[in-house]
Formats: C-alpha cells, structure tokens, sequence
C-alpha cells in the first residue's frame, strides 16, 4: 500500500483540489473574461488601425490631387509670366525702336533747321558783301563821272514830262 501513496499521489491530489478551488473561485471564467477584453481590445485597435489606414489612404490620394492642381496651377503661373514677359519685351523694344524713331526725327530736324540758317545767314551775308561792294563801285564810279550822270538824269527827267 505504501508504494501508490508515494510523492506523485500526494502531488495528483494536490494538483486536483488546487484545480478544483480554481474553479471554486472562478478562476476560469476570470481568465476567460481577461481573454475576452484582451480579444475585444485587439479587434478595437485593428479596427482602428483599419479606420486610421483608410483615411491615411483618403488623405493620400487628396494630397495627390491637391499636388497634381498645384502643379498645374504652378505651371499656369510660369506660363502666364513667360507671356507677360515676352508681351513686355515686345512693348519695350517697340517704345524704343519709336524712342530712337522720334529722337533721330528731332535730330534731322535740327540738322535741316541749322542747314537753312546757315544758308539764310550765308545768303544774308552774301547780299550785304555785295551791297556793300555795289554801294563802294557806285560811290567810285560817282565820284568820277559824278555830275555828268546828274545831269543826265535831270534832263531824261525834264525830256519824260515835257
């Protein structure tokens, strides 16, 4: 009889009743509900992971179209800026082209208005020279022949009102 009431009974046994004021206690069920919150918050956060995963996903693909309109956007500013200046361009080099029309016109037209001054002033000149040599001949010529040309005139002047 000794040898089945050796160490291993007596561990069966204690084994047994420890099993049994487990479930005494509920010990089971306590651990069956901590599964259960464990469980329920595992599905929680994957649910939440899936929730937090679609709107990264939604927000992604917003953010893509927010980059691909600000592309274009940023694309329709460059060309609106390439137009304007090259519409810039355009004005300045025609306000110069006409800058440079008008002060070559104001040029040439100083230039022909000394032209005709200095003509006119040469010609003035000229005409006083030979007024003054015509007055210098005449004053010579009077001199000489002086009264026989007075004479002259006084009588083609009595001759004409007779």
């Amino acid at each position: 009889m000794a040898e089945w009431l050796d160490n291993s009974f007596f561990a069966l046994i204690s084994l047994i009743v420890f099993l049994g004021m487990m479930v005494f206690f509920g010990v089971p069920k306590i651990i069956g509900k901590m599964l259960d919150g464990k469980i329920a918050q595992i599905e929680t956060d994957i649910a939440e992971a899936k929730r937090l995963r679609e709107e990264a996903a939604a927000l992604l693909v917003e953010y893509e179209h927010k980059r691909v309109a600000a592309e274009q956007e940023a694309e329709g500013i460059i060309t609106a800026a390439r137009e304007e200046a090259t519409r810039f361009t355009a004005e300045a080099q025609a306000s110069l082209a006409d800058l440079v029309a008008r002060r070559t016109r104001s040029v040439e037209d100083k230039i022909a208005q000394a032209e005709a001054q200095a003509v006119a002033e040469v010609r003035a000149r000229s005409a006083d020279i030979a007024i003054e040599a015509a007055r210098a001949v005449l004053s010579d010529e009077m001199g000489k022949q002086g009264g026989k040309v007075v004479d002259a005139a006084i009588a083609d002047v009595g001759n004409r009102l007779n």
